[in-house]
């Protein structure tokens, strides 16, 4: 907050207040006054944490204070000769009047609600990088966004615990999205790998376990270059969350270049994938397959389609297996044992999947 913005206002008003008024910070240094002489006096601990610490107005020596601002914990506080009932008047005007420019100036020039309303896409593609050139911001800086979602809403230490880990706000940026997703806007290497992207996702996922063993979910991004394609990053970083939500229901850590052909169901309309269900089991519907079938199915998979070594791991003879697979073939009419078979059987049980979890699209 520019302390010359204040000095400007205090300037104007001190003709129609004919009183000595002005501003101090939470050190209770006076940083505007209408009393230039006065600017850099301080006022001491005593009376900061008074004023600080204490809604409304508060008198000490001949002068009345005023905290004001939006914030918990209020920067600045107004203050005006006097602690007389014109004086009260005074200091309410002055508290509402310099706190309403401070919020415009923070909502104007903030780099944080920029980058905000550049990933929420609520600033029109033009005039993007005009407001980057007016903030100062650097548009060639690669950068990724990492999506943390925590199943305790509301909680803003866990806000600050994020900040913490990234003091530097001039290249790191640290954004409330809802009461449970908060976006990390991380510079980075230009030639990052998706697995360093990936640990840095573990360090935040685990430090907000270690501190309020609650549960985090990170999405992650692709590193991107340019102001206008971090909307791009945060809506995978999005895409993420929600596909491993279906698909990788264990993984706490979810990297959108890491979906593979989940990303592509994803993007489905639910009538083609029903459509698709009904043509690969024509002779009948999966739903007919029982618990036992779908777990060897699976373990089938896992083993890259190897009798010998699924038999081994189910603790079941070969030919138990054989038996099982033909069983599955004449129900479906897809050997598992054939390649082209297994993909479209594999493609077809995240389909159901996919519907069955009726995913937010974004």
């Amino acid at each position: 907050m520019s302390n010359r913005l204040f000095q400007s206002v205090i300037h104007q008003m001190k003709d129609a207040v004919d009183r000595t008024i002005g501003v101090i910070d939470e050190s209770g240094s006076i940083i505007a006054c209408s009393e230039l002489g006065r600017i850099g006096e301080a006022l001491g601990p005593s009376v900061s944490e008074a004023v600080f610490s204490t809604v409304g107005s508060v008198s000490s020596g001949d002068l009345l204070f005023r905290s004001f601002g939006s914030s918990v914990h209020p920067e600045y506080a107004v203050f005006v000769e006097g602690t007389d009932e014109l004086a009260e008047k005074y200091i309410g005007i002055l508290a509402v009047s310099i706190g309403n420019i401070k919020q415009y100036y923070d909502e104007k020039y903030n780099k944080g609600n920029f980058i905000k309303n550049v990933m929420l896409d609520n600033i029109l593609p033009g005039d993007i990088l005009l407001k980057a050139r007016e903030l100062h911001f650097n548009n060639d800086t690669c950068r990724a966004v990492l999506l943390v979602r925590v199943s305790d809403p509301g909680d803003s230490a866990v806000f600050d615990t994020i900040q913490n880990l990234f003091p530097d706000k001039t290249k790191d940026f640290v954004i409330n999205i809802n009461e449970t997703d908060i976006a990390l806007v991380k510079e980075v290497n230009p030639n990052i790998d998706a697995r360093d992207l990936e640990k840095l996702a573990r360090s935040v996922a685990d430090a907000l376990g270690n501190d309020y063993y609650t549960r985090t979910l990170v999405g992650i991004g692709t590193a991107v270059v340019g102001i206008k394609d971090l909307a791009r990053s945060f809506k995978e970083a999005q895409v993420a969350l929600e596909v491993g939500k279906v698909f990788d229901t264990e993984k706490a850590i979810i990297s959108y270049e890491n979906l593979g052909i989940a990303r592509l169901i994803y993007q489905l309309p639910t009538t083609l994938c029903e459509m698709f269900l009904k043509e690969v089991f024509k002779r009948g519907s999966i739903d007919s397959l029982d618990h036992e079938t779908l777990f060897t199915i699976q373990k089938f998979f896992e083993n890259n389609l190897n009798v010998s070594e699924t038999s081994r791991k189910l603790f079941v003879h070969r030919n138990t297996l054989v038996y099982r697979l033909e069983k599955i073939r004449k129900l479906t009419g897809l050997d598992l044992r054939e390649f082209d078979d297994a993909i479209v059987f594999k493609v077809a049980l995240m389909v159901k999947k996919y519907l069955d979890a009726n995913p937010v699209k974004y």
